[in-house]
């Protein structure tokens, strides 16, 4: 908060924090939300780029979703420290923690290992909740990832859902399709976000 002349309180903007996001935020496992050797697990990856179509290597994504059985919690176990030391002890690598993070390494790829979300029994398709944190931004972006393909035939109504589903409707087809993410072979979703330009992701306000 700051004051005016008047000495009225009012907030300030937030600051930009980068680029620090591979300082302290990454954590072990950060980006394995699934346990290894789950067989329904899937891969969530893509690129963060600008709005000149250049990688940002240096931004920080993290999803949270719900369950396969629209649960919308996951188990502890994201952030465990070492009692004796106080470090990061990573994952326990046996529970599914709904949350992920992942920093974008020098090409602007990011990858999190998770499961495929199901409904939660709202209007809203199954959907992973996607926050990007960038240089240069004031405020952390928010925006979301559909599954298409198999992923989305096997969550209970997903594929039919798509067609329903109230933000998504709300879109031009090309604006829509910022929201989509790619089905590829081995159980991979290609899921690209552009913070700026002709083809910038659809970004969520809340308020």
């Amino acid at each position: 908060m700051n004051t005016d002349l008047t000495g009225e309180y009012r907030p300030t903007p937030s600051h930009t924090v980068g680029p620090f996001y591979g300082y302290a935020l990454p954590f072990p496992g950060g980006p394995d939300v699934a346990p290894a050797g789950r067989p329904d697990a899937i891969t969530l990856h893509g690129r963060v780029l600008d709005g000149a179509g250049a990688p940002v290597p240096d931004a920080l994504v993290e999803t949270w979703q719900a369950g396969p059985d629209g649960a919308l919690r996951g188990r502890p176990g994201s952030m465990r420290r070492d009692a004796a030391d106080g470090g990061f002890l990573g994952r326990d690598g046996a529970d599914f923690t709904a949350f992920g993070r992942c920093a974008t390494d020098a090409d602007g790829r990011w990858a999190v290992r998770t499961l495929p979300p199901g409904p939660t029994g709202g209007p809203d398709a199954p959907y992973i909740s996607v926050c990007v944190f960038a240089r240069g931004l004031l405020h952390h972006l928010f925006t979301r990832a559909y599954l298409t393909g198999e992923a989305a035939h096997r969550t209970m109504g997903g594929a039919a859902a798509l067609d329903t589903d109230p933000l998504l409707a709300s879109l031009t087809p090309r604006r829509r399709r910022t929201l989509l993410a790619v089905a590829e072979p081995h159980g991979a979703y290609r899921f690209d976000i552009r913070l700026q330009g002709e083809e910038e992701t659809v970004f969520l306000e809340f308020r």
